[in-house]
Protein backbone atom coordinates (compact mmCIF):
# COMPACT_ATOMS: atom_id res chain seq x y z
CA UNK A 1 0.00 0.00 0.00
CA UNK A 2 2.82 2.77 0.98
CA UNK A 3 5.30 2.65 -1.43
CA UNK A 4 8.35 4.56 -0.17
CA UNK A 5 8.94 8.64 0.88
CA UNK A 6 7.91 10.86 -1.47
CA UNK A 7 9.08 13.62 -0.09
CA UNK A 8 10.75 15.55 2.87
CA UNK A 9 9.92 18.72 3.38
CA UNK A 10 11.16 21.61 4.87
CA UNK A 11 9.75 25.31 6.26
CA UNK A 12 12.54 27.70 5.17
CA UNK A 13 12.15 31.46 5.89
CA UNK A 14 13.95 32.49 2.60
CA UNK A 15 14.12 30.40 -0.64
CA UNK A 16 16.61 31.78 -1.86
CA UNK A 17 19.05 31.40 1.00
CA UNK A 18 18.22 27.86 1.44
CA UNK A 19 18.91 27.25 -2.02
CA UNK A 20 22.18 28.91 -1.59
CA UNK A 21 22.69 25.41 0.85
CA UNK A 22 20.98 22.80 -1.14
CA UNK A 23 21.48 23.70 -4.10
CA UNK A 24 24.40 25.24 -4.55
CA UNK A 25 26.57 23.63 -1.65
CA UNK A 26 25.34 20.21 -1.83
CA UNK A 27 24.48 20.05 -5.61
CA UNK A 28 21.19 18.79 -5.37
CA UNK A 29 19.12 19.23 -8.67
CA UNK A 30 16.07 22.14 -8.95
CA UNK A 31 12.92 20.56 -10.50
CA UNK A 32 10.58 22.79 -10.44
CA UNK A 33 8.96 25.69 -8.10
CA UNK A 34 5.45 25.75 -7.60
CA UNK A 35 2.73 27.65 -4.70
CA UNK A 36 0.21 25.95 -2.64
CA UNK A 37 -2.23 26.04 -0.08
CA UNK A 38 -4.31 28.72 -2.03
CA UNK A 39 -0.91 30.48 -2.98
CA UNK A 40 0.10 31.17 0.30
CA UNK A 41 3.35 29.05 0.10
CA UNK A 42 6.17 28.49 -2.69
CA UNK A 43 7.57 24.88 -2.73
CA UNK A 44 10.50 24.52 -4.30
CA UNK A 45 11.30 20.90 -5.15
CA UNK A 46 14.99 19.21 -5.48
CA UNK A 47 15.85 15.66 -7.19
CA UNK A 48 16.90 13.69 -3.95
CA UNK A 49 16.96 10.34 -5.39
CA UNK A 50 13.69 8.82 -5.93
CA UNK A 51 12.30 11.53 -3.86
CA UNK A 52 12.29 15.32 -3.51
CA UNK A 53 13.78 17.43 -0.78
CA UNK A 54 10.69 20.21 -0.83
CA UNK A 55 11.04 23.70 0.66
CA UNK A 56 8.15 25.47 1.78
CA UNK A 57 8.15 28.98 2.25
CA UNK A 58 5.37 31.09 3.46
CA UNK A 59 4.48 34.02 1.79
CA UNK A 60 1.92 35.49 4.00
CA UNK A 61 3.61 37.46 7.00
CA UNK A 62 0.53 35.93 9.14
CA UNK A 63 0.81 32.07 7.61
CA UNK A 64 0.97 29.67 10.54
CA UNK A 65 4.40 27.89 9.55
CA UNK A 66 6.00 31.58 10.00
CA UNK A 67 4.63 30.77 14.29
CA UNK A 68 5.74 27.24 13.98
CA UNK A 69 9.54 28.35 12.83
CA UNK A 70 10.15 31.05 15.63
CA UNK A 71 12.97 32.31 15.69
CA UNK A 72 14.74 29.77 13.02
CA UNK A 73 15.99 30.20 9.77
CA UNK A 74 14.44 26.56 8.45
CA UNK A 75 13.36 23.39 10.31
CA UNK A 76 11.84 19.74 9.38
CA UNK A 77 8.01 19.60 8.56
CA UNK A 78 6.45 16.29 7.67
CA UNK A 79 7.53 13.14 5.47
CA UNK A 80 5.71 12.42 2.47
CA UNK A 81 5.15 9.11 1.98
CA UNK A 82 3.88 7.95 -1.34
CA UNK A 83 0.92 5.77 -1.51
CA UNK A 84 -1.03 4.09 -4.70
CA UNK A 85 -4.50 4.97 -4.08
CA UNK A 86 -4.88 7.84 -1.93
CA UNK A 87 -8.39 8.07 -1.66
CA UNK A 88 -8.53 4.17 -0.25
CA UNK A 89 -5.55 5.07 1.98
CA UNK A 90 -7.39 7.47 3.64
CA UNK A 91 -10.67 5.19 4.18
CA UNK A 92 -8.61 2.89 5.79
CA UNK A 93 -6.34 5.61 7.98
CA UNK A 94 -10.45 6.74 9.01
CA UNK A 95 -10.78 3.62 10.01
CA UNK A 96 -7.79 3.54 12.35
CA UNK A 97 -8.37 6.93 13.51
CA UNK A 98 -5.47 8.35 12.00
CA UNK A 99 -7.57 11.26 9.81
CA UNK A 100 -10.56 12.94 10.72
CA UNK A 101 -13.42 11.18 8.82
CA UNK A 102 -14.34 15.16 7.82
CA UNK A 103 -10.91 16.05 6.71
CA UNK A 104 -11.03 16.36 2.89
CA UNK A 105 -8.25 15.24 0.20
CA UNK A 106 -6.40 18.15 -0.17
CA UNK A 107 -4.83 19.56 -3.58
CA UNK A 108 -0.87 19.03 -3.56
CA UNK A 109 1.58 19.26 -6.35
CA UNK A 110 1.82 18.21 -9.62
CA UNK A 111 -1.74 17.75 -9.35
CA UNK A 112 -1.71 15.03 -6.90
CA UNK A 113 -3.92 14.55 -3.80
CA UNK A 114 -2.96 14.43 -0.02
CA UNK A 115 -3.96 13.84 3.24
CA UNK A 116 -2.15 14.85 6.42
CA UNK A 117 -2.29 12.15 9.44
CA UNK A 118 -3.47 13.41 12.71
CA UNK A 119 0.01 13.97 14.49
CA UNK A 120 -1.40 13.06 17.85
CA UNK A 121 -1.46 9.66 16.42
CA UNK A 122 1.67 9.37 15.41
CA UNK A 123 3.97 10.19 17.93
CA UNK A 124 3.79 13.94 16.51
CA UNK A 125 5.64 13.20 13.71
CA UNK A 126 3.96 15.28 10.95
CA UNK A 127 2.78 13.07 8.07
CA UNK A 128 1.32 13.55 4.12
CA UNK A 129 0.19 11.09 2.69
CA UNK A 130 0.48 11.48 -1.19
CA UNK A 131 -0.82 10.20 -4.32
CA UNK A 132 2.70 8.63 -6.01
CA UNK A 133 4.44 10.22 -8.44
CA UNK A 134 4.81 9.25 -12.04
CA UNK A 135 8.12 8.51 -13.62
CA UNK A 136 7.82 12.00 -15.31
CA UNK A 137 6.60 13.93 -11.83
CA UNK A 138 10.18 12.25 -10.53
CA UNK A 139 12.50 13.84 -13.02
CA UNK A 140 11.02 17.42 -13.72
Amino acid sequence: MLSGVDHVAIVVRDTEEALRFWRDTLGLEVLFTTSGQGGTVALTNLALGNSHLQLVEPLAEDHPLLAWLGERESALHHLGIAVGDVSAYRARAVAEGLVDAEAPLIAATLGRRAIFLDPTRTGEVVIEIIDQMGERDRTG
